[in-house]
């Protein structure tokens, strides 16, 4: 799995891309496959936004989360794609 950091008006710090790794590796509990994800990382006045795209065989899965703090940002966008990757792997072995 490759991930890719892009930074939007943000210090890419070691620290953060740490974290993120960390956290994205936990997707491939509930979809081995993942070819590559696309991390974005924005700062908008007060708001961090932290963007991905999740590559799979054949489909892509978008998500984004925003709060007061980049970590609290990650933690929202791992849930929302874990929760994608999930259901796409549901409908997957239901069909």
């Amino acid at each position: 799995m490759q991930i890719n950091f892009t930074g939007h008006h943000v210090d890419l710090t070691n620290p953060l891309k740490e974290f993120t790794t960390e956290k994205l590796e936990k997707l491939t509990r509930h979809f081995e496959r993942i070819i590559s994800i696309d991390v974005t990382f924005e700062v908008e006045k007060l708001r961090q936004i932290a963007k991905a795209s999740v590559h799979v065989a054949g489909k892509v899965f978008h998500a984004d989360a925003s709060s007061e703090d980049m970590y609290q940002a990650v933690d929202g966008l791992v849930d929302k794609l874990d929760r994608q990757l999930k259901d796409h792997r549901e409908k997957q072995t239901s069909h």
